[in-house]
Formats: C-alpha cells, structure tokens, sequence
C-alpha cells in the first residue's frame, strides 16, 4: 500500500492526526485527537487537543494533552499515553474554545505541570 501525498514515514498531515484515537496504557481507547496546537515559532506540535467523555461527539469535553505524552502504536493506528481515563477525568479541560486561553502562561504551564511535563 503506498502512502498518501499526506503522509510518509516520519510525516504526517496534520489533518491525518486529527481524529485519530488515544489509548491509554492498558489498550483501552480514552479519546481522540480532535486538533493539535503547533508553536508558530518552531513549528513543533506542543499539544494536542483529546476530545473525551461525550456521546458521538456531543458534550465532549477537551483536554490538552501535551505532545510529547503521546507515542503512537503502529499496531493500533493510534497514539498511546500513559495517562488514564481516571487521570484525565481530573485534568484540566474546556467545554468550548472561547473557554480557554492560549495565550495564557499560566494556563499552559499549569497543563504541562499536570502531566509532570517541563513547565515553560
């Protein structure tokens, strides 16, 4: 099978990321990859955005989870994180995108804190 213009073996499109699942560490899907959030200056992804806890995609709620939590499994054509189900009912999350502030230092060190990420 030969790979899409999206995609090549270290790439990928980003629209490919997007809705792709997340497993936790016990192979249990706890969500899906709804955006990823990329640092203009860089240009490296700095999180991605888990859509959990919704029925069909309504009344999901949205968990940045920073980039480097996730590894992705070939075998399950989806990111795996060492992060619960548990864990990330308690970790912090929007209802909506003009709930929260990227552009907020606080907010974003206090994501990276949770996860036990460098804070930046």
């Amino acid at each position: 099978m030969a790979m899409e213009d999206r995609e090549t073996f270290s790439l990928i499109g980003s629209d490919k990321v997007e809705g792709t699942n997340v497993y936790g560490v016990d192979g249990e899907k706890v969500g899906y990859i709804e955006r990823v959030m990329i640092d203009k200056v860089s240009g490296k992804v700095s999180y991605a955005v888990l859509s959990f806890g919704g029925l069909l995609g309504i009344g999901d709620d949205h968990y940045p989870l920073p980039w480097h939590a996730l590894k992705y499994d070939t075998n399950l054509a989806g990111y795996v994180t060492g992060i619960t189900q548990d864990q990330l009912r308690s970790a912090p999350k929007y209802a909506d995108a003009s709930s929260w502030n990227w552009s907020d230092p606080a907010t974003t060190r206090s994501v990276n804190a949770y996860y036990g990420m460098p804070v930046v």
